[in-house]
């Protein structure tokens, strides 16, 4: 078969290569992508010390805050339904703090999903919110319109409150230990999400349990805060494009060196120490009953499912972030001026997220992974995790280690003799249930 051509930016034809190939294909297969919608910019009625996000309201040539108008919203929401050709379409609202768009901006968004929505096609909406402003009317809306939230919570309140206040550095525990409640007796779907940082890593089994036993979360999100030092003006570092860092992000490779990460951001060590205790936990009395995002990706993952978390693919660049005046970025960590990769008042949406600039950012994350990740026998779990945090050099100086790798392989190597038990079991009870349907047809 022979490859197909185009034509280069200089006139002359060259075989298409494979940053090309998926908008080449995009009228001959299913197009699939994910967009994390950021309504309100960077707009927050909190403060929290860790988020990444805050800053952009500064940034130059940055989206700063503001509200996504009527007419930017219903051109998303078109565009959108319109280009993914896939069976379903998820509408992420992220933040800032969406829901300080109102109730009304996302009445107005549900009624345009219904208009624009294909025959045959899923439409699913999920909300990530601090809680603070959710109340009754908002349980009922997100119930009757069948929203997943995602609610941020960092642990019982003493490591909830030391990162997660408000403007005015008021405690917001209480707030969100509320929305729980409202939500759970509205019967909406929630996952907490937890960052794992400085503070509350070091109590692993205590925040795990107020998840579980007290907030009564059955899905749960892990996410380790992991920030460079100059990660407010300064975009995470793609090594094929900008070179060796500055200095040693990890002294604990070489012994040497000077730490280039926030002081909240969370130790290599001690996250690999908090995932393999509460895997302990939960694989002792959780497993089947509580999904926890680390532990259900590393099990899809040997079922031969594919990771569940974009972080552990092999590839990326299919979850972009839509800001609230239209402009798209290579993903929701990449909201810098450097990335971002067109506007929706000017291009498709399936264009700006097949084009040939975003595609290679997608397969960089391969790409650029150092020989000492290659060769790792945690290679096909990993895959050099977030490319946001390969700050690190390898022992032999290397650049694009990720930060985490002492503690995932920490984890790994805890984990994985019992992820085989648990697959082993899987597929047992698939075989039983195959026979006892042929027995009894």
């Amino acid at each position: 078969m022979k490859k197909p051509f185009i034509l280069d930016a200089n006139g002359t034809m060259r075989p298409a290569d494979k940053y090309e190939a998926p908008m080449l294909m995009a009228d001959k297969a299913p197009v699939g992508f994910h967009v994390m919608i950021k309504p309100a910019g960077a707009a927050c009625n909190l403060d929290c010390t860790y988020c990444f996000y805050l800053s952009k309201a500064g940034l130059p040539d940055g989206p700063g805050v503001s509200r996504m108008s009527d007419e930017t919203l219903a051109l998303l929401i078109k565009s959108y339904i319109r280009d993914v050709t896939a069976a379903q379409v998820v509408f992420t609202w992220q933040g800032g703090e969406p829901t300080l768009c109102g109730l009304p901006f996302f009445k107005k968004a549900v009624s345009l999903q219904k208009q624009y929505a294909k025959p045959g096609q899923v439409i699913l909406n999920d909300l990530q919110t601090n809680g603070t402003l959710i109340d009754e009317k908002w349980c009922r809306f997100l119930k009757k319109n069948d929203f997943l939230v995602g609610l941020s919570i960092d642990g019982p309140e003493n490591l909830h409150n030391a990162n997660r206040r408000s403007k005015n550095g008021s405690p917001t525990f209480k707030k969100v230990v509320r929305a729980a409640e409202l939500l759970k007796r509205f019967g909406v779907p929630f996952n907490a999400m937890t960052s794992v940082n400085r503070k509350n890593a070091a109590f692993p089994l205590k925040v795990y349990q107020f998840l579980t036993k007290e907030l009564g979360a059955n899905c749960i999100q892990f996410t380790p805060v992991v920030e460079p030092e100059d990660f407010e003006q300064t975009a995470p570092r793609l090594w094929n494009e900008t070179g060796q860092p500055g200095k040693e992000a990890c002294p604990s490779h070489h012994g040497q060196g000077e730490p280039m990460v926030t002081e909240w951001s969370v130790d290599p060590q001690a996250w690999g120490n908090f995932l393999c205790t509460i895997f302990d936990e939960w694989f002792a009395r959780d497993l089947g009953r509580v999904m926890v995002n680390q532990f259900e990706t590393l099990v899809s993952q040997h079922l031969g499912l594919g990771p569940q978390m974009c972080i552990y693919g092999e590839t990326c660049g299919r979850a972009v972030a839509v800001e609230h005046d239209g402009r798209v970025y290579s993903c929701d960590h990449f909201v810098y001026p450097r990335h971002e990769i067109g506007s929706i008042h000017e291009n498709r949406l399936r264009d700006i997220v097949l084009f040939r600039g975003q595609v290679r950012f997608g397969y960089a994350k391969a790409e650029t992974l150092p020989a000492y990740c290659r060769a790792c026998e945690y290679l096909s779990d990993c895959r050099g995790e977030c490319p946001k945090n390969r700050v690190c050099h390898t022992p032999d100086g290397e650049p694009g280690l990720n930060y985490l790798c002492p503690g995932l392989k920490s984890f790994y190597a805890h984990a994985l003799p019992r992820i085989e038990h648990i697959i082993e079991r899987l597929r047992q009870s698939k075989s039983e249930m195959i026979n006892d349907l042929n027995l009894h047809p």
